[in-house]
């Protein structure tokens, strides 16, 4: 098989167009399909048998059918909303066509509807006036007429048809007129001489009627009739007309089409050519009155155009056309089209009296012909009506212009300011957030455009911040791993004494300084110290305090035998030299001089405290210079302390400063403590840790290994802190003499 006809491809291509069934709903539809397609499928097999085996499956086919395409219906709007309807602007035109296109569209609708219903109801008012005109005509022919036989009969007279003669000569319409007349119960002789057969006296008038009426012979008739009392009798007079081609092309003159229909019974029973009715109701006895048909329930008109004929159904009861006048107008221009309507008339049976629908009048013309029959009598002021009418037009339509521009702008101005946010979105995505969106408007938009902007410079300022807070922690790990290099790893101890020394820094780097220096075989300088800060700057000026320290004291370290204040005249026991056997070293003029450097090299607000101790292992004796740093302390085997107080000021804050040295023999076992702050100064609810609290942990602990004690002091201190932050460098120094 062909890869590209696969299942695999074919399921890929479904997959990728939103087509391939995925949900619940999808899979559904088509496993309606398929059952409808096998059951549909086994019905026509089941019908080459026995056609009844397959009918049975013909409700479950429709079934299935229905509720699949029901089902694709609404997968098939989803799948339309999710493609055409993701864009805003799609989005816009469907709700403005909602909201105003379609209600719009529903009133013009209703109102064409509404119009063309009005235009056939005056169609049909055109056509019914003229003939209610020809029966009003016809009526006051009837009262002239009875009033000439009245007047006859009061002089003595006996009527003859040469009674009327004068007045078929000046009416050519007498020719088609037929008048009967009736003194008490004798027919008076006017009838025999007329066309038609005579007319049969009705006994249902009782007074003045008019009205279409079907003879005895099924024909139509316009015919009006009045009774008057003339000496010891009625005089009746009924005057008539037939309903047929002639008299209804008149009425169709300048009007259009209009077709008759009558019954379809009565209609098969006749000629084609003539006017028919059917008699549908009951006789009634001579004398009663005219009654209309008891039944008041509106019947539905049905049209049905065939190859002969047009057939009109007004509820049960089915009209054919007998002849059709006139012709449809053509028309005047592109929107005059065909108007036609349709009504049931009113007809009398002359034998009972009962009125019946027994026609039916169809109309077809133009609004143009409409038109100049609505405005026939206005004239010359038509024309203004007409120009008044175009003028209204022309403004609703620079309205409804003016209305598309505006709502077209407003649009594009929401789509496009959505179009540039998407926009901006898929540049923040790519990492770039220098992008900013252009602000042309002073709107909600424009507030989001700004907003939006000033998010992006935000969170590109954010990411610089980061950026450059990871390159100072990458600079402070490197300053971490420097620092750790400066405090002494390997630690050569004497004989006499044994160090240990430990510092945790509350930040990355530490502002906190310790070391031990072997001078010589037999002595081992000890410092500490705690420089003024935190972070980089302590660091460096801890670093610069450890150089300086070790530098003076391996290199050429000045001798004094009586510390003096550097910078001042030195004494006669000021003695420059190496570090000889033999010689002693002050640590009183180490600090003078690392005063000076600091105070030279430093800015005023940087200085440090520092202790400085040289050992003797020989003679079990400190010599040491304390440049205010927290006093360290000697603890004796008996429990007793001693603190190492003498020196002077803090290093580099002052020039010409002088230390003092002071000098203390430590016994075995006595255990030498040099901490910083950051051991004795953290505080809790319960205040501060405090310098008892360390000695009483190191005298308890005095037996065990240094790093034990540190250990246990380090602890302490962290239960004390709890789960706050540390606040300062951790920094503690042991020595214990053996």
């Amino acid at each position: 098989m062909n890869m590209e006809w696969s299942y695999p491809e074919l399921r890929r291509r479904l997959m990728a167009a939103e087509l391939w069934p995925e949900g619940r709903m999808a899979r559904l539809a088509c496993y309606l399909t398929g059952m409808a397609a096998v059951l549909f499928g086994l019905q026509k097999l089941l019908g080459l048998f026995a056609a009844s085996w397959g009918e049975h499956l013909g409700g479950w086919v429709g079934f299935l059918t229905f509720l699949a395409v029901v089902l694709f219906v609404i997968l098939a709007f989803r799948w339309i909303k999710r493609r055409i309807l993701w864009r805003l602007r799609n989005r816009l035109i469907v709700t403005y066509v909602f909201i105003g296109v379609i209600p719009a569209v529903l009133l013009v609708a209703m109102a064409l509807i509404t119009l063309y219903g009005l235009a056939g109801q005056f169609a049909v008012f055109v056509v019914t006036s003229e003939i209610h005109a020809q029966l009003r005509t016809l009526e006051a022919v009837n009262a002239a007429v009875s009033n000439e036989l009245a007047a006859r009969l009061e002089r003595g007279e006996t009527p003859t048809a040469e009674s009327l003669a004068g007045l078929r000569k000046r009416d050519p319409a007498w020719g088609r007129r037929q008048v009967c007349a009736w003194y008490g119960d004798k027919p008076l002789p006017l009838c025999s001489e007329l066309k038609g057969a005579a007319l049969t006296a009705p006994g249902f008038m009782k007074g003045a009627f008019r009205s279409i009426v079907r003879g005895r012979d099924h024909q139509l008739h316009l015919r009006t009739g009045s009774s008057l009392s003339v000496g010891s009798a009625n005089l009746t007079v009924v005057t008539s007309e037939p309903f047929d081609k002639e008299l209804v092309g008149n009425v169709a003159a300048g009007l259009g089409e209009i077709t008759l229909s009558t019954p379809a019974a009565v209609g098969n029973e006749t000629s084609p050519g003539s006017p028919t009715s059917q008699d549908t109701q009951q006789s009634a006895e001579p004398g009663s009155s005219p009654s209309r048909n008891s039944s008041q329930k509106v019947d539905q008109i049905t049209i049905s155009t065939g190859k002969q004929d047009t057939t009109v159904r007004v509820g049960q009861q089915e009209f054919r056309p007998i002849f059709t006048v006139g012709a449809l107008p053509a028309p005047v221009g592109r929107f005059d089209s065909q108007i036609q309507f349709g009504t049931p008339l009113s007809v009398l049976d002359w034998a009972t009296g009962n009125e019946e629908r027994g026609a039916l009048i169809h109309v077809r013309t133009r609004p143009s012909v409409l038109y100049g029959h609505l405005f026939a009598a206005l004239g010359e002021f038509v024309q203004g009506v007409e120009y008044i009418l175009l003028g209204i037009a022309i403004i609703f339509a620079i309205i409804e212009l003016i209305a598309l521009i505006i709502g077209t702008r407003m649009t594009r101005t929401v789509t496009g300011a959505v179009a540039q946010l998407h926009e901006a979105t898929k540049h923040i995505d790519r990492g770039d957030f220098s992008h900013r969106i252009p602000v042309k408007s002073h709107d909600q938009l424009a507030e989001l455009a700004i907003s939006f902007n000033t998010m992006t410079a935000s969170i590109e300022k954010l990411i610089q911040e980061q950026k450059e807070k990871q390159r100072m922690e990458n600079e402070l790990a490197i300053a971490q791993e420097v620092q750790a290099q400066l405090f002494p790893r390997q630690v050569s101890e004497l004989e006499s004494l044994e160090v240990h020394g430990f510092c945790r820094p509350a930040r990355t780097v530490s502002g906190d300084y310790y070391d031990f220096v072997t001078a010589s075989s037999h002595k081992l300088i000890l410092a500490v110290g705690d420089i003024s800060g935190k972070g980089i700057s302590a660091a460096l000026l801890m670093a610069t305090i450890h150089s300086a320290v070790r530098a003076y004291s391996m290199e050429n370290l000045p001798q004094m035998r009586e510390p003096v204040a550097v910078g001042a005249v030195a004494g006669a026991g000021r003695v420059l030299a190496a570090w000889p056997e033999g010689v002693e070293v002050s640590p009183g003029a180490l600090l003078a001089l690392l005063n000076h450097q600091l105070y030279e090299s430093t800015p005023p607000e940087k200085y440090a405290t520092l202790f400085l101790g040289i050992y003797d292992g020989r003679a079990h004796r400190l010599t040491y210079s304390n440049g205010g740093h927290l006093p360290p302390i000697l603890i004796g085997k008996d429990g007793g302390i001693r603190r190492l107080e003498t020196g002077g000021t803090v290093v580099g804050l002052f020039d010409r400063i002088s230390y003092q040295e002071g000098a203390v023999e430590m016994h075995p076992g006595e255990v030498l403590v040099a901490y910083s702050d950051g051991v004795t100064e953290p505080e809790n609810d319960f205040g501060e840790f405090g310098e008892q609290r360390l000695i009483d942990l190191v005298s308890d602990n005095r037996n065990l290994p240094l790093s034990q004690i540190s250990q246990i002091v380090t602890m302490a201190v962290d239960d004390w802190i709890g789960d706050k932050e540390q606040p300062d460098d951790v920094t503690l120094v042991l020595a214990r003499a053996r």
